[in-house]
C-alpha cells in the first residue's frame, strides 16, 4: 500500500476530486498555502494498492495543468521604498507536487 500525497493549486482542487472520486479513489483534502506566491493550496492525501498508483498519478497529471499567470511582487522588506517601482511579471503556477510513501499499516474504523 502507498500514501499519495499531492499538492495542487486551488483552481485545480475541484476538478481533481472528481476524478478521483469517478475512477474510484478516495481522497482526503486538506488546505494549505505554500509557495513563493503564498497562494492558496490543496493537499490530497490518497490511500491506495501499489499497483494503482501510476493511475493515480495519471489522474492528477492529467487535471493539475501548469499555468502562466501575471503577478506583481511586493515591496522589499527593509529598504525604502521612495525607488521601488512594482512590475507585473509572468510566472508558473499550477500543476501538482506529489509524493509517493510506502504504508507500512493501515487501519479503518
Amino acid at each position: 500500500m502507498k500514501l499519495v500525497i499531492a499538492v495542487v493549486q486551488d483552481k485545480d482542487s475541484n476538478r481533481l476530486s472528481n476524478a478521483l472520486i469517478k475512477e474510484g479513489f478516495r481522497a482526503t483534502k486538506l488546505a494549505s498555502t505554500g509557495g513563493f506566491l503564498r497562494a492558496g493550496n490543496t493537499t490530497f492525501l490518497i490511500g491506495t494498492e501499489d499497483d494503482r498508483v501510476s493511475e493515480v498519478l495519471t489522474v492528477i497529471k492529467s487535471n493539475c495543468k501548469i499555468r502562466e499567470q501575471m503577478v506583481t511582487p511586493v515591496s522589499p522588506m527593509g529598504g525604502t521604498t521612495d525607488s521601488y517601482i512594482p512590475f507585473p511579471v509572468e510566472v508558473q503556477v499550477g500543476g501538482a507536487a506529489v509524493f509517493v510513501l510506502p504504508v507500512e499499516r493501515f487501519e479503518h474504523f
